[in-house]
């Protein structure tokens, strides 16, 4: 792992190396970094930001929106995801209207979100969880669908009722479809939450570069950029660890080494005794 670690960090080293000969050089083939700034430009007006107390609400604004947003897309997406996987009736009702909806784009909703509700505030958290809404009501529909019915009709032989098979089969089986339109929300939440602050927000870290943007302060525009893409970064492996946490029964490739299991099963601890505890003796 400690290889793999340097691997990556290698990558982004070299990554931002060119950047900074590119930019230091003013290189402009096609492709024009004469007007972009230095990555010790960034740096440096990322230290200033940082030291300032503006920098740190912007960012615990956004964080708030979208965990919020999408805490409460993740729970309706599996709920309504698994009613109409599960229910005619739900599929009927519901089906139509969000097949409707599904293909707008959910920063197009910022007007709808701006009419309906009283704050700014409230329409950005709205937009964010519209955003990660259907991926996980999506994913959840076609894990549920995908299930096989033996293992339903195994729990209802045994007397278990509807709640037994939802809590026993049914979510179990779908977690890792479920994970996967997680993973997907979480990522669809921040493009739209930061257009969102960029377009009718007051504070936040894509307000914030919008803003820098339009006093044509470009380290400020990167630096905004980094916030976001680290904040995206973070979120989004918290989402990936979670989801190792909840599924480790399931198979993993030989490398990962999070969900290695670290008790043995009885025939291995057999077969790792010595032979004299075993009661036998070694030919």
């Amino acid at each position: 792992m400690t290889s793999r670690h340097a691997l990556r960090a290698l990558s982004l080293a070299g990554a931002l190396g060119l950047w900074q000969l590119l930019t230091a050089y003013d290189v402009d083939l096609w492709l024009r970094f004469d007007q972009f700034p230095t990555v010790t430009d960034v740096a440096r007006a990322f230290g200033d930001r940082v030291g300032n107390g503006t920098y740190w609400q912007d960012l615990t604004d956004s964080l708030t929106r979208i965990v919020t947003g999408f805490v409460l897309a993740a729970v309706a997406g599996v709920a309504v995801g698994t009613a109409i996987a599960r229910s005619r009736l739900a599929a009927d009702l519901l089906g139509p209207v969000l097949e409707v909806l599904r293909p707008i784009p959910a920063i197009a909703l910022v007007p709808v979100a701006i009419l309906l509700f009283p704050s700014n505030e409230q329409g950005i958290v709205f937009i964010t969880f519209t955003a990660a809404f259907f991926p996980v009501m999506v994913s959840t529909r076609h894990a549920v669908r995908a299930l096989t019915p033996v293992w339903e009709e195994a729990v209802l032989t045994m007397g278990g009722g509807r709640a037994r098979v939802l809590g026993s089969v049914v979510l179990p089986g779908a977690l890792p479809g479920i994970l996967g339109g997680l993973s997907v929300g979480i990522g669809v939440s921040w493009i739209c939450v930061i257009s969102a602050e960029m377009i009718s927000g007051e504070y936040g870290v894509g307000y914030r570069t919008w803003q820098d943007y339009t006093v044509v302060d470009y380290p400020g525009v990167f630096v905004g950029m980094a916030t976001i893409g680290l904040l995206g970064w973070l979120t989004s492996t918290a989402v990936e660890v979670l989801g190792r946490r909840l599924t480790r029964w399931l198979p993993r490739p030989a490398g990962d080494t999070v969900s290695r299991p670290r008790t043995r099963t009885p025939a291995l601890r057999r077969a790792a005794r010595p032979d004299s505890l075993r009661g036998g003796v070694a030919p």
